[in-house]
């Protein structure tokens, strides 16, 4: 009995330790397919779109972790003084030329309709090398690493040019294209809110591991990339769109009515804005920070409400029945001016934060409008060219929207009225036409659902 019960001994042990195993892989298992489950939800996993909205949150995940480790030495770790010429130097050397960059990104990317999955992981593993160049240079802040922040801001640019234009090729039956980017950028904003302590955190490890996390999540998004389903490098149909021209040859936005253009103009407005007030609040705050907080507290605290707002946005967006993008377009153009004024008028931490949250709801109430106008309005054969070039405008906007931030005194009611007047620009230039277009469209409506 005794021999027998030794014999049994390691068998029980085998068993005790698999069924720890088991315990202590359940929670990650678990948490994997919680998430699997709902990002292939409602066909999602079927047509692709669900790869896409995990490898945007990957791509956001990355991205943040970059941000971490720039802010931490380019921002953070010298006085205000010295940190305001850094930055300068930063928008010189990468936003500069990024204007430049820009405008060829969409083109460009036009050129390669049956490489869309490639042009996605070179823009992936592009960024991982370029973080593992910056790890290098990350602790002394040496000026090789903005040639290498250029460089991720253009791949980032350009993957963000193609995941928009990838989104049509992979709408599940009954979904609307706008519910489709809803739930991409909801991903991707979840991720980043995932992301961030933890970049913060290896941060107090050394500089360079957030930098060494934000390879090892691009690498994985190359990866990924290359398992997005076949249809994606399909240009079956397509033509391209060109802004300006006209003609039944070269099929333009303007051929399509004027929603999408005054669509396009209020969201570049919005998106000057969201630049100006990142970079002007930032030095800011670190001047002036909210009362009984440090500089990185405050900046924290703009940055969540930001955050929480864009992110309410965006499910609001993928729950709302839009009859009219162009009413809901001039009504957040209205609310965020309002907003911007009352700022300006009585300025205070308070209505900073408020401030912060609703540019980031409306923006992106905005932004999910403008793909319901561009679905509506645009015909399928030129509607991934025409998501590709007015991405690419949008981001220049807020290039345009960052220099005036980093160029303007640190005075918060001038700074507040200057954020007003970027709004209200994109107001009246816009908004009787909105409101013109909305009479008169008798088609049927893009949901938002």
């Amino acid at each position: 009995m005794a021999a027998a019960s030794s014999s049994d001994e390691p068998g029980r042990l085998g068993r005790a330790g698999r069924a720890v195993g088991r315990a202590l892989h359940l929670p990650f298992t678990g948490t994997a397919r919680g998430i699997r489950k709902a990002t292939h939800a409602h066909g999602a996993g079927e047509s692709g779109l669900g790869k896409l909205i995990e490898l945007h949150a990957v791509n956001g995940a990355g991205d943040v972790m970059i941000t971490v480790a720039l802010a931490s030495t380019v921002f953070f770790s010298v006085p205000t003084d010295e940190a305001r010429g850094r930055v300068a130097l930063y928008l010189a050397v990468t936003m500069a030329p990024f204007t430049l960059l820009a405008p060829v990104i969409g083109p460009l990317l036009d050129r390669i309709p049956h490489g869309r999955r490639a042009a996605m992981a070179g823009a992936m593993l592009t960024r991982a090398l370029l973080a593992l160049t910056m790890s290098g240079a990350v602790a002394t802040g040496g000026l090789e690493l903005y040639p290498a922040a250029l460089g991720v801001l253009v791949a980032s640019k350009a993957y963000g040019v193609v995941r928009s234009a990838v989104v049509p090729r992979l709408l599940p039956p009954g979904f609307s294209l706008v519910k489709a980017n809803s739930r991409v950028t909801l991903a991707g904003l979840l991720a980043t809110g995932v992301a961030a302590p933890i970049g913060i955190g290896l941060q107090q490890v050394g500089p360079q591991w957030p930098l060494y996390g934000a390879c090892a999540l691009f690498i994985l998004g190359g990866y990924w990339a290359f398992t997005m389903p076949p249809k994606v490098d399909s240009a079956k149909g397509e033509r391209k769109a060109h802004m300006l021209t006209h003609g039944e040859k070269k099929p333009s936005l303007r051929t399509v009515g004027p929603s999408v253009l005054h669509g396009l103009q209020a969201n570049a407005a919005f998106r000057a804005l969201s630049g100006f007030l990142i970079f002007f609040l930032a030095f800011l705050l670190r001047e002036h920070p909210l009362p009984g907080q440090s500089a990185a507290v405050s900046l924290g605290i703009v940055g969540v409400a930001a955050g929480v707002g864009n992110a309410l946005g965006t499910a609001v967006g993928a729950w709302l029945k839009a009859r009219g993008p162009e009413v809901i377009i001039a009504t957040v153009q209205a609310v965020v001016l309002t907003a911007a004024i009352t700022t300006a008028a009585f300025f205070g931490a308070g209505m900073v934060a408020v401030l912060g949250a609703t540019a980031g709801l409306c923006q992106a109430l905005a932004k999910l409008s403008l793909d319901a106008l561009i679905q509506r309005d645009v015909p399928e054969e030129v509607r991934t060219s025409a998501f590709a070039r007015s991405e690419t405008l949008l981001q220049m906007a807020w290039v345009v929207g960052g220099a005036i931030g980093i160029a303007l005194p640190l005075n918060g009611t001038l700074g507040m009225s200057v954020a007003a007047g970027i709004v209200a620009l994109g107001f009246l230039t816009t908004i009787r036409g909105l409101l013109d277009a909305a009479r008169r469209s008798s088609t049927p409506r893009a949901r938002v659902a």
